[in-house]
């Protein structure tokens, strides 16, 4: 078992006051990962809690499944994507829950695995599949999406300034070879953009929103993210929580419309107008937690 002792869940101490746990409650980690979060809530719900961990890494699920064995009876585990919570639970039965959280982010272990293709920093496969049984991956949108499709997908999902001329030149490059590896894509995006701007105008490394326009339409992110949180407020009780932490602005547009929407239909209260960012503290110890915001809200 990898060592996990260094992991941080992000904005912890709000995410177990924003989801008013007792013991006895059902509680819905969405995005289990390597359950930072659900060890915490285990510890709150019980005696007579119980969780469900549903996350689409199955490697994530076989490290969450060791750290959280000591809670083994107070626990399921479930292969699967947070899309379809109304059926997962319906499979096991339940109807209602007390509380659901869904956190958007990548974890450190997966993007420390050179293997998984998430990052630009790892000489690795051009990956990026949440769950590896699925059939599409970076490599194939990278190496067979026409230029426009591609400009298209770093400008929606990247927010990439330079979506015209990196799109251009991949689609160049690669008519040389396929372009395979994430060092080869993250080096053509940085030859792409203007050498001016490279480094003075970046904050972050050059390829940065490549990767991540990459990874969600690979994993369909924001496709599916609207869908998850109108099933994931039908199947709550009523006076209890849902908590939805995001990464970027993309995402968190989508919670903050869905959450409006429920809001109007009548459905929940919105307990946070303002998402919540970590504190100074919080990203001085864990500075990938920098660009989190935490929205939630509670079943009428």
């Amino acid at each position: 078992m990898p060592n996990l002792q260094f992991h941080t869940p992000v904005m912890l101490r709000e995410v177990l006051e924003h989801l008013d746990l007792r013991p006895g409650k059902i509680i819905v980690d969405a995005t289990l990962g390597t359950a930072g979060h659900a060890e915490a809530i285990l510890e709150q719900i019980l005696p007579g809690g119980r969780l469900i961990g549903i996350d689409r890494d199955e490697e994530s699920l076989g490290i969450a499944r060791q750290r959280l064995s000591r809670f083994e009876r107070a626990c399921e585990f479930i292969h699967g994507n947070f899309v379809d919570i109304d059926s997962l639970l319906e499979n096991l039965g339940i109807k209602k829950v007390d509380g659901i959280l869904f956190d958007l982010g990548i974890s450190s272990f997966q993007l420390d695995d050179r293997k998984r293709g998430f990052s630009f920093r790892n000489e690795g496969p051009l990956d990026m599949r949440m769950d590896r049984d699925s059939y599409v991956s970076a490599y194939d949108l990278i190496n067979n999406l026409n230029e426009d499709e591609l400009s298209t997908l770093l400008w929606n999902f990247g927010e990439e300034r330079w979506h015209n001329r990196i799109a251009r030149i991949l689609v160049k490059e690669r008519e040389r070879q396929p372009i395979a590896t994430t060092t080869q894509l993250a080096d053509i995006v940085f030859r792409s953009i203007p050498s001016r701007y490279r480094n003075r105008h970046y904050r972050i490394h050059p390829a940065t929103r490549t990767f991540q326009a990459v990874r969600i339409a690979v994993n369909r992110e924001l496709e599916i993210l609207e869908t998850a949180i109108e099933k994931a407020i039908a199947v709550l009780k009523a006076k209890n929580r849902i908590c939805v932490i995001s990464f970027h602005s993309l995402e968190d547009r989508v919670i903050k419309f869905a959450f409006r929407k429920a809001h109007v239909d009548g459905l929940i209260n919105i307990i946070t107008p303002k998402p919540l960012v970590p504190t100074l503290a919080e990203i001085d110890g864990n500075p990938s937690s920098r660009s989190s915001k935490l929205r939630s809200a509670e079943r009428i």
